[in-house]
């Protein structure tokens, strides 16, 4: 999710953003009385494409997990890894934002390296893939130099055994095909000049056209240029609006179409699953929109 005005600086296989800032009184008492609120949940969708041919299969989603101490250290990763091992998954996706999002971090320095190998402990019949946010791209500062990958949190997954799909689709073991868009706001000169590196028609363009399709992209504005043929695309990045009062979300970057916040979005037999995530962007606060693994079952209508 957008958070404006960070820098990054080189720090080799680490993430690179903000200063680092000391502990203090401020961080004591969000531990105290905050870190207790921000309790995980599981969140289910079950859809029924009614073209889908594929018997049902059972997707773990993991999104914006924005590693950094204090708000989501590596023991708050465990727990996550572990609570999504326990829901069985046949299919395992990152939808991107490994990289810290707040500010006031005691810690930029958290290693991709072990956060991806952290990240290989979830497995699944099918295979897990990712593919990057915007977080992952603005936080590399020789990727934004040279306006072009390779980016650190993408050599991590790979180096740890995660495929990530950048404008590349794959075929899994059970037929259904499994397409991966590149960031849509992957380049950043300032804060209202953003640029994308994603080619949807290029992306697609590798899926035979009768295939049963999900289309994993970061940033859910897409969905609107979605073809028909593809029955469901998953997506982060919004963190729900991640403060939320009845459903309604007061704050937004201008670059989140409020269309595509958080939740199902069905639009004729197209459908949207649009993950909450886990960490923060900007303040570590998270009201209505707790943070959350998603869970997706898909299988044929009927």
């Amino acid at each position: 999710m957008p958070d404006g005005g960070q820098t990054s600086r080189p720090r080799g296989a680490t993430q690179q953003g903000l200063p680092e800032t000391p502990a203090g009184p401020f961080h004591k008492l969000w531990h105290a009385l905050v870190r207790p609120t921000q309790r995980l949940k599981v969140r289910r969708y079950d859809i029924a494409p009614a073209r889908w041919t594929t018997a049902r299969m059972r997707i773990v989603m993991v999104s914006d997990l924005h590693i950094c101490d204090p708000w989501v250290p590596l023991s708050r990763l465990d727990e996550v890894i572990e609570r999504a091992r326990s829901l069985t998954p046949d299919l395992v996706l990152f939808p991107g934002d490994l990289s810290q999002g707040p500010n006031y971090v005691t810690s930029v320095d958290l290693p991709l390296d072990e956060i991806a190998t952290r990240l290989a402990r979830l497995t699944a019949p099918l295979g897990r893939y990712a593919v990057l946010g915007n977080h992952d791209w603005w936080h590399d500062a020789a990727a934004q130099k040279r306006r072009a990958g390779p980016v650190g949190a993408a050599q991590a997954l790979e180096a740890a055994g995660i495929p990530v799909l950048s404008n590349a689709a794959v075929e899994l073991p059970n037929g259904v095909w499994l397409a991966g868009l590149e960031s849509q706001e992957a380049l950043r000169r300032a804060r209202d000049d953003i640029e994308g590196l994603d080619d949807l028609p290029a992306t697609l363009a590798q899926v035979p056209q009768e295939a049963d399709t999900i289309l994993l992209a970061h940033e859910p504005n897409v969905f609107a240029d979605v073809p028909d043929r593809v029955a469901l695309t998953l997506s982060g990045h919004t963190h729900g609006g991640q403060i939320r009062f009845f459903g309604w979300a007061p704050i937004l970057p201008r670059e989140i179409d409020r269309r595509f916040l958080h939740g199902h979005i069905r639009d004729g037999d197209r459908h949207l699953v649009i993950s909450d995530g886990i960490g923060y962007s900007k303040l570590p606060l998270r009201i209505g929109a707790l943070p959350e693994i998603t869970v997706v079952e898909i299988g044929p209508a009927g």
